[in-house]
């Protein structure tokens, strides 16, 4: 499964381990590139990607919620909740922002 083609954390529930494996891979190099060049947080983001897949594999997120400590440890939750294509605009006008909104789009 391409990371790209993920809108709903859902998505994840029965992947294979090989399967998540490649999408951390996925969300790390799609991190790297973007806030390489539009600036942001790396550390944060980075440092929860398999944390954020084994949450989101075992809960379902229509019913449960995550609580994120710091805005942008959620770097890898906006990657697989649809804005995948999207993520260049990080911290640009107009763009997906750095930090979690309160007033947010549900998934």
């Amino acid at each position: 499964m391409l990371l790209s083609e993920l809108s709903h954390p859902n998505q994840l529930h029965g992947l294979t381990v090989s399967q998540l494996e490649e999408i951390a891979c996925q969300i790390r190099e799609r991190h790297l590139q973007v806030v390489s060049t539009s600036g942001g947080h790396l550390g944060p983001g980075l440092g929860v990607v398999e944390l954020t897949l084994a949450l989101y594999q075992t809960l379902d997120l229509d019913i449960d919620k995550v609580v994120w400590d710091v805005g942008h440890q959620a770097y890898p939750h906006k990657l697989i909740t649809g804005r995948f294509n999207d993520f260049d605009s990080l911290r640009q006008e107009k763009g997906i922002a750095g930090y979690l909104k309160k007033k947010r789009k549900r998934i």
